[in-house]
């Protein structure tokens, strides 16, 4: 049986837990990019995100011995929320494993979904390192695997977000850009698309800080990252599927990588302008079409977004990233003279009157002429930067910028 019709077989089998999602074309990102422009509204889906999808599907067809022995998986939070919801929905234990770096309100929702059928046991900083403790434990239970993505089931359920597409749009479809973690998204929805409409062009979209599966491309073999940045987690992968790598070497037209600043000024402004929400890895998709505007214009478009599960905590972190993405927040170590009126000629004569000091730390040395002090400074446009430089330099501030320099940046500013 090949993978288009386990496709059409899973849509048959989730039928009666997951909902068809909205797919809605977005006025305000068709205006901008001169296109028509259609959001897939995974965000919507019991679990608010798509990944109920494969997990209901490989789930309900285990055998009944399998099903009796329980299952295991590992994720980031939302294959984990697919799996508690299908165990609590099929009556079958799950011991699901999570990374230690998981958000909180992740980790609340599998307990919500999984009630009493499903254990948390939190292994490791990111899923690569969980996943290695959910296969040790696996090996000695004898429960059943679900991987989140490596899986034909898995990416089965998955690709029915591409047959929902094509049976809500009739007319040709020119591009759909699609978030890739592990790939069994894009693997599903690029294997319709090749089938049903091959002349629609299938963009995986990946973070910069994780991009394993365009390094993969590349190498034109399935390649392990050596380290990943976790923020979008939902994405955080250092290896991609076998399976799915096969699958996406084939079908997929392009691998984007979208830096994660601009993520968050994704995930703000689909907030204050679309009374949006979505977490990192469901702005991925979004956040891509700034790099393919010049193909855009007079296109239909079709973005996947992803999922909703976003932690409210982790709001002051996504404003500064995007400040800083977008050249408005700057860091200073600057060198003041220990002298009375220091502090104010730098606020008087080298800040701008829409600038705005948002982080200072000072500590006064004695027997020293100059003190060191950390300084955040906000702008209202990222132009201001060359004057605020000009002005420092102007006045003879000793400064040392931080931005640039990650390393001291992360250790002074955090």
């Amino acid at each position: 049986m090949n993978l288009i019709t386990k496709i059409y077989q899973a849509q048959q089998n989730i039928a009666r837990v997951t909902v068809e999602t909205p797919l809605i074309k977005n006025l305000n990102l068709s205006g901008l990019y001169q296109a028509d422009i259609y959001l897939k509204r995974e965000d919507l889906q019991p679990v608010r995100s798509y990944k109920l999808r494969g997990a209901y599907n490989k789930i309900s067809t285990l055998t009944p011995e399998q099903q009796a022995t329980g299952v295991v998986c590992a994720s980031a939070g939302n294959h984990a929320q697919g799996v508690a919801f299908s165990c609590n929905q099929l009556g079958i234990q799950a011991t699901i494993f999570m990374p230690i770096t998981t958000p909180k309100q992740k980790i609340d929702q599998v307990k919500l979904f999984g009630k009493e059928m499903v254990e948390i046991v939190l292994k490791g900083d990111t899923f690569d390192a969980c996943f290695v403790e959910a296969k040790a434990f696996c090996d000695l239970s004898k429960a059943v695997l679900i991987h989140p993505f490596d899986d034909e089931q898995v990416i089965a359920g998955q690709g029915t977000v591409g047959l929902e597409v094509l049976q809500m749009i009739k007319q040709p479809i020119d591009y759909i850009f699609v978030p890739i973690g592990g790939g069994g998204l894009a693997a599903g929805v690029s294997t319709v698309f090749k089938q049903l409409s091959p002349q629609t062009k299938v963009i995986g979209v990946e973070p910069q800080g994780a991009a394993s599966m365009q390094l993969s491309m590349v190498n034109k073999v399935n390649t392990t990252l050596s380290s990943v940045d976790t923020f979008v987690d939902g994405a955080a992968v250092k290896r991609v599927g076998e399976l799915t790598f096969e699958i996406c070497k084939e079908n997929l037209h392009e691998v984007l990588t979208v830096a994660e600043g601009k993520v968050c000024t994704t995930i703000l402004k689909l907030y204050n302008e679309e009374a949006l929400v979505v977490e990192p890895a469901g702005a991925l998709s979004i956040a891509a079409l700034d790099l393919y505007k010049e193909h855009l214009v007079g296109k239909r478009v079709v973005c996947v977004v992803s999922g909703s599960n976003n932690d409210i905590t982790r709001t002051e972190e996504i404003k500064e990233r995007s400040l800083l993405h977008e050249g408005l927040k700057h860091y200073f170590i600057v060198n003041f003279p220990q002298r009375p009126g220091a502090l104010k000629e730098f606020v008087n004569q080298v800040l701008g009157d829409n600038d705005d000091i948002t982080y200072f730390q000072f500590a006064k040395k004695t027997n020293r002429e100059k003190g060191p002090a950390v300084v955040g400074v906000e702008l209202a446009n990222k132009e201001d930067y060359k004057r605020l430089i000009k002005q420092l330099d102007a006045h003879a501030f000793n400064y040392q910028y931080l931005n640039d320099n990650q390393a001291l940046f992360t250790h002074i500013v955090g």
